[in-house]
């Protein structure tokens, strides 16, 4: 119950808050291009990946919390608007009044350098010459600058110049200007950073800052977990007192808190500021921040992106009891499911997956193959949310035609069908 000194919360609460705190439950409750800067706030990060095999990750994700999203509604928002920056090796964007605490992340990146590839820190002749290309010549890709080819294989490069941009974005002295497609186009951080974030925040703050972000990254954080994470996020090690210390520090300064979920030995940690949901939830109510914009989870079924922090990294099967593993990277024989397989959102859980594929010769979204799990709904209701799900994925990717040959519950397949609309 909440109130106690040491708060429970049920296993739907967990899940419910989870997909709450997200933006992806109990519906879309953003819009347009401001809702997608304030969708990637609430989301705290989001992961990019290059593959288009129907849309890009992060278009899935926000598609799954902005209503009647567009692709270039994120570039536009992050590249036009400067309202997000792209940045880690563990490639994600994030929102941009957070540049001045990522700082000490980079210079701690610049105090240890490259240890991965073939030099610590690169030539300072090689620094000299990309800066100097940045600023007389502008914008630039790495295939605009010439250079001469690494002494050693680097998976960020084959030229001294390409891996020297790399370094120079994860020091901040460069950032991602704009895409082309997916290549990064570079320019001086003076020249993309708005001014009034081109400092660095005091190391307390970024410290204290960035173990409440993780916490609120995942609505409710593993307290097991949280010393590993706020070791990436300021790049030097925290070692098990340090992070026991700083918890007790959060807790004693009453902006986290420990809670327990039913049915889970370890302790979990949520800020304080998110508590009120809890009891708002475990009364069986919705927070009125979260009313959504458009249909609800119960009328419309969500995909959901394949790097979802919701489901990704086997949380699907810790939070939901799905058993999730995207299988792109997979050889063909060791593929249980499919090559780009979703999980598929419906109320509060993930109750199906379903393998995607866009034709963009006939702008034909192709169903390959479609799993329900076995304690899924099986009557009408699912099967229209389902049916309004697939409708609103196919105008977001610009599909005029959904090819169902995949779904092989004949009955599930007629009704998509027959009310599917394009």
């Amino acid at each position: 119950m909440i109130g106690n000194s040491m708060d429970s919360i049920s296993q739907q609460t967990f899940r419910r808050f989870i997909l709450g705190s997200q933006g992806l439950w109990p519906g879309r409750r953003y819009q347009g291009l401001a809702g997608t800067e304030t969708a990637l706030r609430q989301m705290q990060a989001l992961q990019l990946d290059p593959l288009v095999m129907v849309a890009r990750s992060q278009d899935i994700a926000m598609y799954g919390r902005v209503l009647d999203y567009k692709p270039d509604l994120l570039y536009k928002m992050a590249y036009e608007k400067r309202k997000a920056f792209d940045y880690g090796g563990w490639l994600m964007m994030y929102p941009m009044h957070e540049f001045p605490y990522w700082r000490l992340h980079m210079k701690h990146r610049q105090e240890r350098g490259l240890r991965w590839e073939h030099f610590v820190h690169p030539p300072k002749e090689v620094v000299k010459f990309v800066l100097d290309e940045l600023r007389e010549k502008g914008p630039l890709g790495n295939r605009d600058i010439e250079g001469d080819a690494v002494k050693a294989w680097s998976y960020r490069g084959r030229k001294e110049t390409s891996v020297t941009l790399f370094y120079l974005w994860l020091i901040g002295e460069v950032m991602i200007t704009n895409r082309k497609g997916f290549d990064r186009i570079y320019d001086l951080r003076e020249r993309v950073l708005p001014a009034q974030y081109d400092y660095a925040a005091s190391v307390e703050e970024t410290e204290d800052f960035f173990g409440k972000k993780h916490i609120a990254f995942h609505g409710i954080a593993r307290e097991n977990s949280w010393k590993t994470e706020l070791s990436y996020y300021i790049h030097r090690k925290v070692s098990v007192q340090e992070g026991k210390e700083r918890i007790e520090r959060l807790i004693e300064k009453k902006e986290i808190s420990r809670i327990q979920v039913e049915g889970q030995k370890e302790a979990y940690l949520i800020l304080n500021s998110d508590k009120p949901h809890l009891a708002v939830l475990e009364a069986g109510r919705i927070p009125k921040a979260w009313k959504p914009k458009g249909p609800t989870t119960d009328e419309e079924a969500v995909l959901l992106a394949p790097l979802e922090i919701v489901s990704a990294r086997g949380r699907a099967k810790k939070v939901f009891d799905f058993d999730y593993i995207w299988e792109v990277y997979k050889p063909v024989h060791q593929r249980k499911w499919g090559y780009y397989t979703l999980p598929i959102l419906f109320r509060d859980d993930l109750v199906a997956r379903l393998d995607p594929k866009l034709d963009r010769t006939t702008n034909t979204l192709h169903i390959l193959g479609f799993w329900l799990e076995e304690d899924a709904p099986k009557d009408g209701v699912f099967a229209d949310a389902l049916a309004n799900g697939l409708m609103r994925f196919a105008n977001m990717i610009g599909a005029t035609k959904i090819d169902l040959n995949g779904v092989k519950q004949s009955k599930l397949r007629a009704h998509l069908k027959k009310n599917i609309k394009l």
